[in-house]
């Protein structure tokens, strides 16, 4: 739920006057109408205090004014149904809100004869429809129009500019996909307007927006804005809030913008900004900036080291280039600065922390040269250090080591030299220490701060040996201590690590053998020890690590034989340039393996390829006559069969292509939008090639339609005899559903095509192909390291949220919106599809099905769905309701927050459960979250997110929330992340978590 502005509380104040002075009995007629309100919605529970025995100016919802009611106010009361037309019986009605229910239906004209109404907010709800292009028939005296958060469509009428007396405007959060009327500009007492998250259709930002001076707050963010802004800005002298984030403006920021003297925040990120920044900046109020992610050019202005109450500096992903200016750092109020991804140059301010409370701080990925200064958590605040892939040289200051708050500490690809304050290691918050390409030296420690998850010294200069003291590290996920001196023997120790997921060690001095006993490497999942000097054999308990996936024992000294038990999960392995003797094991002799054996010199395998001698023991001698003879013999069938193939060839492929593609088949084709292709377009190239994936139901091709280098995406449905009757029901529950359904976060179903024994769905093409591949590793992108590793592309945080909002959106208008609602079945995270700006999508509908009636629960013939995403409820009595849904979307929440698949939790518990016993085992959520974008700033929104992940998968369905609920955390969370504010208030409306939820 949000917070009113400043104006709406003063005018909420207004109209709810306190009962300070007992008031007279209100009317009969009043009190009929309000009894009439409660039995027309059903007598809801909340509403059992209204009675004929009581006087309703005694009711808390109601408001009353000499005996008259003049206030009703029922947000959040679980009210379902539509507006009746007798509410405006009340005659003096001034204050209505309706917020957070269940309406539905258009929007309530019946309002209209409410002449007196000044506060009218529908937020919340789940109205459809277009606004009535007479709206300006409200009552003229309306100050506050709110319906944020409902599904109203098409355009924002002109006449709601004739609403003149409005202070307030929310209309962001809906369907609009048409235009809205710059008349708006002629709302003169306007104070805030908020017409964001919206489709509208491309459009400038009206001039005539400019003319509203007495706007304070403005937010349009993600309503497809295009072009330059406009030049005359300051003309709106009382801005303070202007949120323009994720559109397509292009060109510069305009030169006046910052002499604005109220404006207080400015988010310009993810538009198309050019230019430089101006270098007149006047407004000295401004506490929070955002233009990131554009494409601003030039210098950062002296200007903004005059901006006094700056607190929050965003200018990240920009091509900014020159010094920082050493204003910047002595600005009192600098709490966060993210300048991140430029071309910035030159030493550090050194006054950075020196004068103000510095948390954030982060300027990796520049040209940055010099020392870190030496002030940075002077204050005792610093939670954050990030200036990785700069060219910052000298030591690490000794003063980190008192910095008892910080958390994140990222200084890897500089010049850094020196040792690590010892202090600096067991910083008591310290999570993530990542320096890996520098030239530090020095010996391990024999203490770590007990909370480090993530240790990455690699390609610097540390020597010594691994302490044994290394077993008390409970807490580490990820070593990386390659190319380095290290020495001496592998301690017993290390191996007694139990979260331990990622070990590299690689490019050392060990000696020794490696340690025999595993005790707790139960979570390993790479390990790499390759050239070092060890010896002794393989231990075979490296065999019994069912994580282990990838494994680097290569150039050592490593003799005996390869342990049978390698290889059940392997996927990568590399025992090269060994000592090592006998036959390779069954499981590892294939061609999944053909470098892995390499200069083994005792090896052998009759597989030929893996590149080792053969184990055969027949002699050669007298083979030759044979073989002579067997070449003749493969020569002569060679012939024989080059002479039928050119005989049969053009009956081969006339045949082929006419029954394999179906030429000669009589195919229906059933578009549902206008298409430049038609089903012989698609037929001839539904080949092996063009395959993206197989499911239960069918497999999906990625087709080009035009020269242009246009594809859709089709799924063929298997037509095997016994599944004909299952797969036709599933082919045309899609067809139904997807053909009625319109949503830009529902994958968009283009046409069908189907023949008696074929069915043919040809939808979108979506470029980043599932969710899944880029939350697992599946066939993801990456990119090769600095050691020639490879790195596969994360999703960051901000993005992983905008994909959850998104699919949050596309299944809360399944539920809420569609008539009657639909059910997936089948929500995960292979049927969440991203476009390419990772937009998501609901996808997959042959498992769905139409609710009959939307309270009504439906018993399926059979279960359907995907182990670790299947509510309880579904899998044990099969009966169905949008509540399966939401168990499913919140495993989705767990997997993007934890980084782990639905089935992965423990070794007999699926995902949810695990964070269930997790969550109610009292440890800290941060411990769960994704070690590959770990980072302070978004802690808190992934811990509120892996909540809500944790309420959506409550063991009772009626625990769940719905997915308007979803919607709405979510949303709370990305507004808060933009705007810099606490998600506290988002995570306070999740219930405890309680043991009968499990």
């Amino acid at each position: 739920m949000s917070i009113l502005p400043l104006p709406s509380l003063l005018l909420l104040l207004f109209l709810l006057p306190f009962h300070v002075i007992p008031q007279p009995t209100t009317t009969q007629n009043d009190q009929t109408t309000l009894l009439n309100l409660k039995h027309f919605w059903s007598n809801p529970p909340s509403l059992s205090h209204w009675n004929q025995s009581s006087d309703p100016c005694g009711w808390p919802e109601i408001t009353c004014t000499t005996a008259t009611i003049t206030g009703i106010d029922l947000q959040d009361k679980n009210i379902h149904g539509t507006v009746p037309p007798f509410i405006c019986d009340l005659k003096n009605l001034t204050y209505l809100d309706l917020n957070y229910n269940y309406f539905t239906g258009d929007f309530p004209t019946a309002l209209y004869n409410c002449k007196n109404l000044q506060y009218l907010n529908l937020s919340l709800n789940f109205f459809v429809g277009r606004i009535p292009d007479d709206i300006s028939r409200l009552s003229q005296e309306l100050r506050y129009l709110d319906l944020y958060n409902n599904n109203f469509t098409g355009d924002i009428p002109v006449s709601i500019s004739r609403l003149s007396k409005l202070l307030s405007l929310q209309l962001h959060m809906n369907l609009f996909n048409g235009s809205f009327p710059e008349e708006i500009g002629y709302l003169n007492d306007l104070e805030e307007l908020n017409l964001a998250y919206n489709g509208f259709k491309p459009s400038r930002l009206p001039l005539a927006f400019t003319r509203l001076k007495k706007l304070r707050k403005f937010y349009m963010a993600e309503a497809n804005l295009i072009g330059e802004l406009p030049a005359n800005l300051s003309s709106m002298i009382a801005l303070e809030l202007l949120d323009l984030s994720m559109n397509q403006i292009n060109g510069s920021i305009p030169s006046d913008l910052f002499m604005l003297k109220n404006l207080t925040e400015v988010y310009l990120s993810k538009t198309n900004l050019a230019g430089e920044i101006p270098d007149s900046i006047e407004a000295v109020n401004m506490t929070m900036i955002d233009l990131s992610e554009n494409k601003l050019t030039g210098k950062i202005p002296d200007g903004f080291g005059k901006l006094m109450s700056l607190t929050n500096m965003s200018l990240m992903m920009n091509q900014l280039s020159g010094e920082i200016p050493v204003g910047i750092g002595r600005l009192r109020s600098l709490r966060n600065i993210r300048i991140f991804t430029n071309n910035l140059s030159g030493p550090l301010p050194p006054d950075f922390g020196r004068y103000s409370n510095l948390d954030i701080f982060e300027v990796s990925i520049n040209q940055l040269t010099g020392n870190l200064p030496e002030n940075l958590c002077y204050n005792g605040k610093l939670i954050g250090l990030s200036v990785f892939d700069n060219s910052l040289s000298g030591e690490i200051p000794k003063s980190l080591e008192n910095c008892n708050t910080l958390k994140n500490f990222q200084v890897y690809g500089n010049r850094f030299s020196g040792t690590i304050p010892d202090g600096l290691w067991k910083v008591s918050m310290l999570e993530t220490v990542m320096m890996s390409d520098n030239s530090f030296s020095g010996e391990l420690p024999q203490e770590l701060a007990p909370n480090v998850s993530t240790l990455e010294i690699s390609n610097n200069r540390f020597s010594g040996q691994i302490p044994t003291s290394i077993s008390s590290w409970t807490s580490l996920r990820v070593f990386k201590a390659s190319n380095n001196l290290l020495d001496g023997a592998l301690p017993q120790d290390i191996t007694a690590l139990p979260n331990l997921e990622t070990l590299l060690l690689d490019g050392n001095r060990f000696t020794g053998e490696i340690p025999a006993t595993i005790v707790s490497w139960r979570s390993l999942n790479t390990l790499n020890l390759g050239r070092n000097q060890l010896t002794g054999q393989i231990p075979v308990g490296l065999g019994s690590l069912e994580t282990l996936t990838v494994m680097d024992l290569s150039r050592n000294k490593l003799s005996g034989q390869i342990p049978s038990q390698l290889g059940r999960q392997l996927v990568f392995l590399n025992l090269s340039d060994n000592n090592l003797n006998g036959i390779i094991p069954s499981q590892l002799n294939n061609g999944a393996f053909d470098k892995s054996f390499l200069n083994n010199p005792g090896l052998c395998s009759d597989n030929p390829s893996l590149g080792i001698r053969s184990c055969s023991s027949r002699s050669k001698t007298g083979s030759s006559k044979n073989s002579v003879k067997f070449v003749a013999m493969i020569a002569s069938i060679a012939v024989i069969l080059l002479i039928m193939s050119v005989l049969i060839t053009r009956y081969v492929i006339v045949y082929y292509q006419r029954k394999k593609y179906g030429l000669d088949t009589k195919w229906n084709f059933t578009a549902f939008q206008k298409l430049n292709f038609t089903e012989s377009t698609i037929l001839p190239r539904l080949t092996e090639n063009n395959v993206i994936g197989r499911g239960g139901s069918g497999t999906v091709y990625r087709v080009p339609v035009n020269r242009s280098g246009d594809f859709v995406a089709v799924k063929k449905i298997s037509s095997k005899k016994d599944l004909d009757q299952r797969l036709e029901k599933e082919f045309l529950a899609e067809v139904e559903i997807l053909s009625m359904i319109r949503h830009s976060n529902i994958v968009k179903l283009m046409g069908c095509i189907s023949c008696d024994n074929s069915k043919l769905l040809v939808y979108e093409y979506l470029e980043n192909r599932s969710l899944d591949r880029w939350l697992h590793q599946k066939q993801a992108p990456s990119s090769r390291g600095l050691n020639g590793s490879v790195r596969h592309m994360v999703l960051d945080w901000p993005t992983r949220l905008r994909i959850a909002l998104g699919a949050a959106r596309g299944l809360c208008y399944m539920h809420h919106d569609c008539v009657p609602p639909v059910v997936h079945r089948d929500v995960k995270s292979s049927n969440v599809l991203l476009d390419n700006e990772f937009n998501a999508k609901i996808a997959d509908f042959g498992l769905a099905r139409i609710l009959a009636k939307e309270s009504e629960l439906n018993t399926m013939s059979t279960v359907a769905g995907s182990f670790g995403y299947m509510a309880p409820e579904y899998a044990h009595t099969t009966k169905v309701n949008e509540k399966i849904d939401v168990y499913s979307f919140g495993v989705i929440l767990l997997e993007l927050t934890t980084g782990k698949e639905a089935s992965n939790g423990s070794e007999h518990s699926s995902l949810a459960e695990w964070a269930w016993k997790h969550a109610l085992g009292g440890a800290p959520i941060v411990d769960v979250l994704d070690n590959e974008f770990k980072n302070p700033v978004y802690l808190n929104e992934m811990a509120s997110v892996f909540k809500l992940g944790l309420w959506c998968t409550s063991h009772l369905p009626a625990n769940r929330p719905s997915m308007k609920e979803v919607c709405q955390m979510l949303l709370g969370c990305s507004m808060a992340a933009r705007t810099g504010k606490n998600v506290g208030d988002v995570a306070d409306h999740i219930p405890l978590l309680k043991l009968e939820d499990v």
